[in-house]
């Protein structure tokens, strides 16, 4: 089993990579092969709307989107994590998010799917915002249940911090590393199939 997880963060080391890894060594212990994207060290342009994926549902533009979205195809599990920039996720998730319009036209207008052979996958979401905002959540999660229904996967976790911002501060919130920690353990289980 394989979870993925992809940081949207542009700061390494940062509370939301923090979080992000401690998922993933959660996912580890259940018994995944894990794997984390660090979104900045690719080059991934946005979108820029030639339609040229109308074809075959593969975007035509030549970069490291190829590489990140095969792996998201091949996971069955996906974990995306980014701060919150503007109450909604960073530029290098966005562009991402942007690029998966390719994936949205192969499985929508192509009918086609786009993990065959293959149940429903698991995805997960973790966010962490400097305000303590009362909607500070609402925009970003209509964005990411449509990212992750494009690429065929339910969106069935999350972890939203509020009030965390300075490098390092969530280590002061050990109730949100444990929370990260137990959300990659029910990422494995849902993944299989158990029930959580």
């Amino acid at each position: 089993m394989k979870i993925l997880g992809i940081c949207g963060s542009p700061r390494r080391g940062g509370n939301t990579q923090t979080l992000l890894q401690e998922a993933l060594r959660g996912a580890s212990e259940g018994g995944a092969e894990v794997e984390e994207v660090f979104l900045r060290d690719k080059t991934i342009s946005p979108c820029l709307e030639i339609y040229g994926c109308t074809k075959e549902g593969r975007c035509v533009i030549k970069d490291d989107f190829h590489e990140v979205a095969t792996k998201m195809i091949q996971a069955d599990g996906l974990i995306l994590a980014s701060p919150i920039f503007f109450y909604t996720v960073s530029a290098h998730t966005k562009m991402l998010i942007d690029r998966c319009q390719s994936l949205w036209v192969k499985r929508y207008l192509l009918n086609s799917p786009i993990s065959p052979d293959r149940s429903r996958r698991k995805g997960a979401f973790i966010a962490v915002g400097a305000t303590r905002g009362k909607r500070l959540f609402d925009g970003v999660l209509l964005t990411v249940r449509y990212f992750f229904d494009a690429l065929d996967v339910d969106l069935s976790d999350t972890l939203l911090v509020r009030g965390v911002d300075k490098k390092g501060e969530i280590l002061d919130h050990p109730q949100e590393i444990q929370a990260a920690f137990e959300l990659g353990g029910r990422m494995v289980k849902g993944a299989r199939g158990d029930s959580l």
